[in-house]
């Protein structure tokens, strides 16, 4: 008995004098001391791919040899400033969750030196397969063709074929679209069931103004909260034809969306009469992104929380090629980023407290956007059309 008391005393003994369990890391006053890490600082500008367009609000960030992540997003003009550790790494630079728009850079970084990135380098990569259809007022495809990214046209018939809309990581529907096929309603229960399934496996979409019909049911000037169709429930999300013409104060409600745009109120210009003004939502299910500064009613909407249990499990766009794997990490202050990484990365982080998937919303739901203001074929809405690049690069 004594024999075993001592052992577990030299034991206990031997733990406390090193407790990490090896020889490197001994309980010294100077191992207490944590070692200073050398860093330098990475400066550069976010530019969409055609170098023509600042991006704000993007995230840049790398990792240490132990994965500890060194993080900061772009100002309205595109430019940050990255402290990083000494040595080479991989620089990502991302918008969204980094699912669809990223870039990776390779670089070296010296002790107390900044190194300046070429903007030919630090240019936002679309790795989206996205999609439109075609609308009667808006024209979203342009604003992303001045970002210098491609969209594919596709059309109604198109949104009834699952497998073409599953080819697609987005897909935005512009105002009106949904009337080009009110002459054939047949098509409606079976676009409902696809958008559906296409949003809750990780496909996101985007609708404005008139095509909320997509979303909660009907065609065009939806007016009642009780619409058969859509796949939206009806207590998530009422929309009614009443919107009025005219010059509209509107205040951003989101802190990244402020970041990346540089403002937080603006005009938007209702030029067009009847617009789709949103009567109620679920705050729970919805975010507001901006709003109406003078009624607080929303103006512009985004989710990530559907989900749908009798849906077909399919991969979307790029989820079968990718080696990419969204992860949320929580930073210091306990602020909380959604990220897209190799999926090498991802046991070493888990390690350390990340988690697989999304900071919020359902683990493989898309986004889906919506918004009471458009971009039309004619005609100037204000400033509302640098939020919707933001839109487009955040989906």
């Amino acid at each position: 008995m004594r024999k075993h008391y001592l052992l577990i005393m030299l034991c206990v003994f031997t733990l406390l004098t090193n407790c990490s369990g090896n020889d490197d890391s001994p309980l010294t006053s100077e191992s207490t001391t944590p070692a200073t890490v050398e860093t330098g600082k990475l400066s550069g500008k976010v530019m969409s791919q055609n170098g023509t367009k600042p991006i704000g609000g993007a995230s840049v960030f790398t990792f240490d040899d132990k994965y500890k992540i060194y993080y900061t997003t772009s100002d309205s003009d595109g430019k940050f400033t990255l402290d990083a550790p000494v040595g080479n790494h991989t620089i990502y630079i991302q918008t969204g969750n980094g699912s669809n728009f990223r870039t990776e850079i390779s670089a070296t970084v010296k002790n107390n030196e900044t190194l300046n990135l070429d903007v030919s380098q630090t240019k936002l990569n679309q790795v989206a397969k996205i999609a439109y259809v075609k609308g009667t007022y808006d024209k979203i495809e342009d604003i992303i063709q001045t970002l210098g990214y491609t969209a594919t046209e596709i059309t109604n018939n198109d949104l009834a074929n699952l497998a073409t809309i599953a080819q697609y990581d987005i897909i935005f529907l512009n105002c009106g679209s949904r009337s080009n096929y009110s002459s054939n309603p047949a098509l409606f229960a079976t676009i409902d069931t696809n958008l559906a399934t296409f949003v809750a496996n990780g496909g996101s979409i985007y609708a404005s103004d008139w095509d909320v019909a997509y979303l909660v049911g009907g065609t065009t000037n939806t007016n009642n909260c009780s619409l058969a169709g859509g796949f939206v429930p009806d207590t998530k999300l009422c929309s009614k034809n009443i919107g009025t013409v005219g010059m509209v104060g509107a205040t951003v409600n989101n802190a990244g969306l402020t970041t990346a745009l540089g403002f937080n109120t603006l005009n938007i210009d209702f030029d067009l009469t009847a617009w789709q003004k949103i009567i109620n939502y679920d705050p729970a299910y919805w975010e507001v992104l901006v709003k109406e500064t003078s009624t607080n009613d929303a103006l512009m909407i985004r989710t990530n929380h559907f989900t749908a249990t009798s849906t077909t499990t399919i991969p979307i766009g790029n989820a079968p090629t990718t080696t990419f794997v969204t992860v949320c990490i929580t930073l210091p202050g306990n602020i909380q980023i959604s990220l897209s990484v190799p999926q090498a990365l991802v046991p070493y982080l888990v390690a350390l407290g990340a988690t697989v998937g999304p900071c919020s919303g359902s683990s493989t739901s898309g986004y889906i956007y919506y918004t009471a203001f458009h971009n039309h074929a004619s005609g100037n809405i204000g400033n509302a059309g640098v939020i919707l690049q933001y839109v487009i690069l955040n989906l």
